[in-house]
This record gives structure tokens, sequence and C-alpha cells, in this order.
């Protein structure tokens, strides 16, 4: 089975293929807050399910850290504006330290093509 790597770099790449799963790397956003970012990087989502021919309602599970548990309804709030309705994925959030302490969230995301 064949392995298709999008926006591959020296350390990682941002999102993988194989067979018909796609696997994206943690996608984290820009701007100040919670908000802010969990809506860039869900347009990074977008963008990479797009790129390997997919989409949100394909998506399969979602693995969200947050920097702040105290931020879980501002999460919560793009997220359910965010997410096809019809097609939630299996979810999982979680507090964790991120990459940088200007990162206040994660998304790790598995889907379907």
């Amino acid at each position: 089975m064949s392995i298709k790597r999008i926006e591959s770099g020296r350390r990682m790449s941002q999102a993988v293929v194989h067979g018909n799963t796609v696997y994206l790397a943690g996608q984290v956003g820009e701007g100040a807050t919670v908000t802010e970012q969990s809506k860039s990087a869900l347009a990074e989502v977008d963008r990479l399910l797009a790129a390997a021919g997919t989409d949100k309602s394909k998506i399969l599970q979602t693995i969200i850290y947050l920097s702040d548990m105290s931020t879980f309804a501002e999460m919560n709030a793009v997220w359910e504006a965010w997410v096809d309705p019809n097609n939630t994925p299996a979810r999982a959030t979680s507090q964790g330290a991120l990459a940088t302490p200007d990162y206040k969230v994660e998304f790790i995301v598995t889907a379907a093509l």
C-alpha cells in the first residue's frame, strides 16, 4: 500500500495518507486567545484535509490538547461552530504542556478519504 506525504519537512509531514486514512500532524493556530487559535488551527485542518482529498465530514477521531483546561468551553464554542454536526468524530480532550507557552490549543485529526 502506498504512502503519500503532504508538506514534508526534515522533522515531520503535515499530513500522511496511507490506504484510505489521513493522519494530520498536530495543528496549532495563531492569535492571543483560545478562540483565535482554535479558529486558525481548524482552518489549517480544513486546508490539509482538502490537500489530501477529503474534508471534515470524514473525520474519524480528533484529539485536542489544551494548555489550560479552564478554556474548555471557549474551545468547544469554536469546535461546535466548525464541526459537521451530522458527522461528529470520536474525540478526546486533555490538558498538557504544548510546544511553546504561546500555544493554547492543538488539534490532532485522523480522517477517512
